[in-house]
Parts: structure tokens; C-alpha cells; sequence
């Protein structure tokens, strides 16, 4: 395993990372054995930084992180999201909601203080309201948390979101079929010294090469529910590009990857080509992943 700067955080993490919302629900059945060993299997591999977020099964993806730290000596890092417990108003993100947020993550995580707490893609006019980053930065002044970070759906949030001084890190859906990040956004995150880190690396499992366009999943699984985006931004399902279209154009891809490696590898190859990405984050729910 290889290991970054997590932009100003003060954090050197692996370069991949270990996304936790497919132990938490919304990914087809959970089992919480298999969530555990593949989560000691992770960090037998050398992975530090695993994201989590406290509507992850209301909490239940964060109660698992916490267990894995209490059985691990490793310094490990837990970068959490809060914002997606209540309306998804601007108005709604208050000092006293997001206290409430960080409290309870504090709690399920059974820590004083937060690693690293990152807004849950709110609405873009909250990066518009410097009060919702000056009480960010009060709660970091106070020990509530070490450090603030940002999870955007689009790169104009995430150009916005880095000029507030608060903003350690913006996590951001880079892959390659989402390809924009690398552009303008990768080189201003670098002078603001934030550091990134790239969600949906894998497009929910397109590019692992292994689904076709038949391939059909749990009633539970946003794959499912949410492949037009009826429940929340289609971005977060498939990259945004469909199943159909993303089979066809990984079919395209495996021609390009090369004997010795997977296609998951080669595409978190393409991600991690980009040095001012701090880490990866695919996800996982059996220690075979």
C-alpha cells in the first residue's frame, strides 16, 4: 500500500480507501460477519482511511468502523458525512443541527472527537451561506471535530466549497467515466492544498467488469431504486451514466487493460494517475472484494 497527503488535514492515508455504504443497507442484503472481516481484511492490506456517513443505515455502517477500531492497533482514519437527516433546505444547516449531527456520529463512533466530518452533498446554494462554513469552523475550534471536508455532486460545488479556508477536502465522483474533476478542479483543489477523495471510483460496479446489461439487483439496492435517479442524484447510481451505457462502454474498456491486472484495478489505476487525489474509495461487503 501506498500513502498520501490528505490535503491540510495533517493525515497521510493509503491511496485507497474503504467506502462503508454498502455494510450500512442500500446495496442488497447486509451481513454484519462478512462486513467485519472484510473490513480487518482491509486494513491487513493496509488501508488507514474508511468513509462512512451517518444515514449509512442510520448509523449502523459507523457502529461497525467503531467496533474495527476497538479490535485494531493501526492509527486509522474515519472520515464521516452529516447533512442527510433532515430536509435538504440551505436553511437547515444550522451551528445547532449540525452539532446535533456531529454529536450523534460522535456517539456511534464512540469518540470525543471526529477525524473528519464532511458535509453529505447539500444543496448548492448551501455553499453560498458563509455562516453554515464559519459554524464548521467553530465546531472545529471547539474539539468537535479535527477536520471539515466537503462531499460534492458537481465540480462548480466543489470550486465554491474551496475557497472557504475550513475546507480541508472535497470528495468528489471521479472515475473513468466521470472524467471532468481532472480538469480545472484537480489543479485548483491542489493551490487551496485540499485534498480529494474520489467516490464511485468503480461506477457502482460497472467498471469491475463483471455485470451485463441483464444484471438485475435486490429490491433494496439503490442500483435499483435508484437508476433514473427517483430517490437522489443519479450521479450517485452508475456514475450517472446507466446501466446500458455503462456496460457497452466497459466492454470498450477491457480491450485497454492489461493482462496482469483486473479491470477495477486499471480503473482505480486511471484515479490514482492523478497525483492530486489524496485517495480512492471503493466499497466492499466481503473480505473477497
Amino acid at each position: 500500500m501506498r500513502y498520501r497527503r490528505l490535503g491540510r488535514t495533517g493525515y497521510k492515508v493509503s491511496e485507497i480507501g474503504f467506502g462503508s455504504w454498502a455494510i450500512g443497507g442500500e446495496w442488497g442484503p447486509t451481513d454484519d460477519a462478512k462486513a467485519m472481516e472484510a473490513l480487518h481484511a482491509a486494513v491487513d492490506a493496509g488501508i488507514t482511511l474508511f468513509d462512512t456517513a451517518d444515514v449509512y443505515g442510520d448509523g449502523h455502517a459507523e457502529r461497525l468502523l467503531a467496533r474495527l477500531r476497538a479490535e485494531r492497533d493501526e492509527d486509522l482514519v474515519i472520515a464521516t458525512k452529516v447533512g442527510r437527516r433532515g430536509p435538504l433546505d440551505p436553511d437547515a444547516y444550522t451551528y445547532d443541527a449540525l452539532r446535533e449531527w456531529m454529536d450523534r456520529c460522535r456517539e456511534n463512533l464512540q469518540v470525543d472527537r471526529l477525524d473528519l466530518v464532511q458535509l453529505h452533498c447539500p444543496p448548492t446554494d448551501t455553499y453560498y451561506r458563509p455562516q453554515v462554513f464559519e459554524d464548521l469552523q467553530a465546531l472545529v475550534d471547539e474539539g468537535v471535530t479535527a477536520a471539515v471536508g466537503v462531499s460534492v455532486a458537481r465540480v462548480e460545488e466543489g470550486l465554491k466549497a474551496i475557497e472557504f479556508e475550513v475546507v480541508s477536502t472535497v470528495q468528489i465522483i471521479c472515475n473513468i467515466f466521470r472524467q471532468r474533476p481532472a480538469g480545472l478542479f484537480l489543479s485548483r483543489a491542489h493551490e487551496h492544498d485540499v485534498g480529494i477523495i474520489g467516490r464511485i471510483p468503480l461506477a457502482s460496479g460497472l467498471l469491475t467488469g463483471k455485470y451485463d446489461a441483464e444484471a438485475e439487483f435486490p429490491h433494496d439496492d439503490h442500483r435499483n431504486f435508484n437508476a433514473d435517479g427517483e430517490v437522489f442524484d443519479v450521479g450517485e447510481t452508475f456514475a450517472g451514466v446507466g446501466l446500458d451505457r455503462g456496460v457497452s462502454a466497459a466492454e470498450q474498456l477491457r480491450a485497454r487493460v492489461p493482462d496482469d491486472a483486473t479491470m477495477a484495478q486499471f480503473a482505480l489505476r486511471w484515479i490514482l494517475m492523478h497525483p492530486e487525489v489524496s485517495t480512492a474509495v471503493p466499497g466492499a461487503r466481503r473480505p473477497e472484494q
